[in-house]
């Protein structure tokens, strides 16, 4: 049986009840298109071929490939893609929309879901176990000492909800932290329009980069003075304090500003 290797950052869930209590949130059905991001050595890849046709793995770590495939019965279609994640494609699959599910490494989820907004389009829901410092950040509301840049970048395509917490001793081997398990569904179209998603990343990144100095200076780098007048915000706020939808104006306003 593979070990867990530290640069793959893996840790192998065992726990038969967090495995039972992440299918009945997923609830599979027969024809769903289903792409499980790295399943290891299967606790949930296999649960979930009993109730789907199709199920499409991207897994890095070639040594549990043939374990995988050794463990696949009989009627079970698993098509495994030896790939990394983050320069995978979900355009290079055929169909969609797409259930995506995975216990994601710590080191990568932040930028993963970065990468699958690229995707959005494709995606019918993701269900993912993350570090739970990530899911509180994941569904804060603005103004919480959680909010911040992943808040506004995700919650302005997806609806989040944080649905239960993991503990370390259902991992092999056991995470220093705590996790959770949160479902992530696409909007039918973004709460807000950003005509220029590279500003509206800009401003939300630079603000969040000094989350403790008000938005007149954390911001002076990208957004001048009169630009934040002009969206009627309070120049004496924090990150922490604006909207997704004063995040989005900041954006349209510099776009007009600079044209």
């Amino acid at each position: 049986m593979p070990r867990a290797r530290k640069r793959f950052g893996q840790h192998f869930l065992h726990d038969k009840n967090i495995i039972d209590k992440i299918i009945r949130a997923i609830d599979p059905r027969e024809d769903d298109q289903l792409v499980e991001i790295g399943p290891g050595q299967g606790a949930l890849t296999f649960p979930l071929l009993k109730q789907c046709k199709h199920l499409t793995a991207v897994e890095l770590d070639r040594d549990l490939i043939p374990l995988l495939q050794k463990k696949a019965g009989a009627g079970e279609e698993l098509e495994i893609v030896n790939a990394d994640i983050l320069k995978f494609e979900l355009d290079s699959l055929s169909g969609g929309p797409f259930r995506i599910v995975g216990n994601l490494p710590y080191n990568i989820s932040t930028p993963l879901m970065f990468h699958l907004l690229d995707s959005i389009e494709k995606i019918q829901d993701m269900h993912f176990m993350v570090q739970k410092e990530v899911a509180r950040r994941i569904v804060a509301e603005v103004s919480t000492r959680n909010y911040g840049r992943l808040s506004v970048m995700i919650q302005n395509y997806c609806d989040c909800q944080y649905l239960f917490d993991v503990a370390p001793a259902s991992f092999t081997p056991p995470p220093r932290v705590d996790s959770a398990v949160i479902r992530m569904t696409p909007y039918p179209k973004p709460i807000v329009g950003i005509k220029d998603f590279q500003v509206f990343s800009e401003i939300v990144q630079a603000a969040f980069a000094q989350r403790r100095k008000t938005i007149t200076n954390s911001l002076k780098s990208v957004v001048d003075n009169e630009i934040i007048k002009t969206c009627a915000i309070d120049a004496r706020l924090r990150a922490e304090n604006l909207s997704l939808q004063d995040y989005a104006n900041l954006a349209r306003a510099k776009t007009k500003w600079t044209l």
